[in-house]
């Protein structure tokens, strides 16, 4: 452990557990979903955004998905939906679709980019599902690449692109996604990006 508590960088294992520390302790974990390695933080935790922005060279007005276990876990960032809205999320999720909805009046800027919306997800991939789950709050979920390169699909990958500065690399395969999960508007059905094919 390092003296702020957190294991040491770029630390690999198969630990729930221990990666769910690395989140409650502001730090920063990779994890393999349906298509591309993801990096994740606390959603709600600006600090560690920070960190995982600055990681990347991304530009915080971009913003940021956020997934969760359930769509009720991801209810307090978004505006009340219709039944209608629900049900159409809810028909795809679990799975690698991101959805782009009317955003909370006090959903965080730094997920935002300053923006009325949000992109939210309910992964189909257990590990990132079960950590949300244990984690019982949302959590970030952006490529594990330099901003504008391809997105690592494995474990060694993240770990040589990022020697330092994520706390825990999740070591699990990624599902059958060749690539990022499509993104499309919960207003208008229009597709932002498309996804990755099987």
């Amino acid at each position: 452990m390092t003296e702020s508590g957190r294991p040491q960088p770029t630390q690999q294992g198969h630990s729930l557990a221990d990666a769910v520390e690395c989140l409650k302790a502001g730090g920063l974990v990779a994890y393999p979903t349906e298509g591309v390695f993801g990096l994740g933080c606390d959603a709600l935790d600006g600090a560690a955004v920070d960190r995982l922005l600055a990681l990347k060279g991304r530009e915080a007005a971009k913003g940021l998905i956020v997934i969760g276990a359930s769509l009720l876990q991801l209810e307090p960032l978004i505006q009340p939906l219709t039944r209608e809205q629900r049900r159409k999320l809810e028909k795809h999720w679990p799975g690698p679709l991101t959805w782009i909805v009317p955003a909370a009046d006090d959903a965080p800027e730094w997920l935002t980019g300053g923006r009325d919306t949000i992109a939210v997800r309910v992964p189909a991939h257990p590990i990132a599902c079960n950590l949300c789950q244990l984690f019982r709050g949302p959590i970030v979920s952006t490529s594990a690449n330099r901003s504008g390169e391809d997105a690592a699909r494995d474990a060694d990958t993240v770990a040589g692109l990022f020697p330092t500065g994520i706390d825990y690399i999740f070591d699990c395969p990624v599902a059958g996604l060749k690539g990022p999960s499509e993104i499309r508007e919960l207003l208008t059905d229009r597709v932002i990006r498309p996804g990755g094919g099987q």
